[in-house]
């Protein structure tokens, strides 16, 4: 039996893709084990999935100044001493890493211990924690064709990222019925992230009289932004956040409406869904869902429209546009070599443990 260990966290994007390969690993009978934060979203998504879960010591590391900066490289030696301890009694015979600063302690530590491990890379441009834990990566998987530019040529590999399989698994009809639609008209999924969003909340709930005639509407808007006022509207249904049913709403979509997160979009492509991303603005994030936004459109997979550009006149015209050409999306997505990210991160994995 071989033991992996995998790491990530921080936000559930750091966590989703792992969650992805436990059903492969499982069937080939790895033993899984998960070391994350003590207190951060992984714990709790992991301990879910009924894998063995160790906690470190985590500490951020910024590109701007805080006084944490001046603890929180303690935190990190800390965490690398942890990691190291728990290597050392675990004997894995490969790390995999999704990222987030409390997988570098991890990666680092597996290097010292000549524990070979993979690291995944989701958006175009590495993020920080990813670039220091490069150097003890054997494999770099990415999910764009772009990111090859910044990886040693030696390690990165274009797997596009792990889809968890339940996605897959949605029934069209069963979606349907959860939000008492009919098959008559096209249905339209918007999902704003998992936190939601303002500006797209608002632009959508400004054309409803002009969509609704058209298209029924499935509005995943986030905790706290539910409208009592557009609560009865006819076609339109919205939710605060969707788990259980996600698959089903996924399968009832026609075309979907999206913030740019890489994980989100990987999954838009995989399950071939027309799509409209609005990516965040520079000035709320690092830029990356605009890269990962414009990467998607340069490859015939998306249409896209810049928060800075959003209007409900804008956004009304680029759903009417995106439904219209449908079909050209839907077949640049099915020649994309992105898809089967489980299968190719499996294989890296088997390279390390035959």
């Amino acid at each position: 039996m071989h033991k992996i260990i995998m790491t990530g966290g921080g936000t559930a994007g750091h966590v989703t893709p792992n969650i992805a390969l436990l059903p492969i690993l499982r069937e080939h009978d790895y033993s899984i084990t998960y070391i994350g934060s003590y207190d951060g979203i992984e714990k709790k998504l992991i301990n879910e999935c009924g894998i063995e879960y160790h906690g470190i010591s985590s500490g951020k590391l910024r590109r701007y100044f805080s006084w944490k900066n001046f603890t929180d490289p303690f935190r990190v030696l800390a965490g690398f001493s942890q990691a190291r301890r728990l290597l050392k009694q675990l004997k894995p015979d490969i790390v995999f890493s999704k990222g987030g600063f409390v997988s570098v302690p991890v990666v680092l530590a597996a290097k010292k211990l000549h524990i070979p491990a993979i690291i995944h890379e989701s958006d175009i441009t590495p993020g920080l924690a990813n670039k220091i834990a490069m150097s003890g990566a054997k494999k770099i998987c990415c999910n764009f064709p772009e990111t090859l530019a910044y990886l040693p040529k030696d390690k990165a590999t274009l797997t596009g990222s792990p889809i968890r399989e339940e996605l897959f698994l949605g029934n069209r009809e069963k979606g349907l019925n959860f939000c008492n639609f009919s098959s008559d008209k096209p249905t339209i999924m918007i999902i704003g992230g998992s936190i939601g969003s303002v500006f797209v909340n608002q632009a959508v709930r400004e054309i409803l009289p002009k969509l609704t005639p058209h298209f029924q509407l499935i509005h995943i808007c986030g905790k706290g932004n539910l409208s009592l006022e557009h609560e009865h509207i006819p076609n339109y249904i919205q939710f605060q956040y969707v788990n259980a049913q996600l698959a089903d709403l996924f399968a009832a979509a026609d075309l979907v409406v999206s913030r740019a997160g890489a994980n989100v979009i990987c999954e838009l492509l995989a399950l071939k869904k027309p799509n409209l991303l609005i990516p965040l603005s520079a000035a709320s994030s690092r830029g990356d869902q605009i890269l990962n936004a414009h990467s998607f459109e340069k490859q015939g997979f998306s249409m896209v429209l810049t928060q800075e550009n959003l209007t409900p006149e804008n956004l009304l015209s680029a759903i009417e546009t995106l439904y219209a050409n449908r079909n050209q999306f839907i077949q640049a997505m099915s020649k994309s070599e992105q898809g089967n990210a489980v299968k190719k991160v499996f294989s890296l994995i088997e390279e390390f443990t035959n």
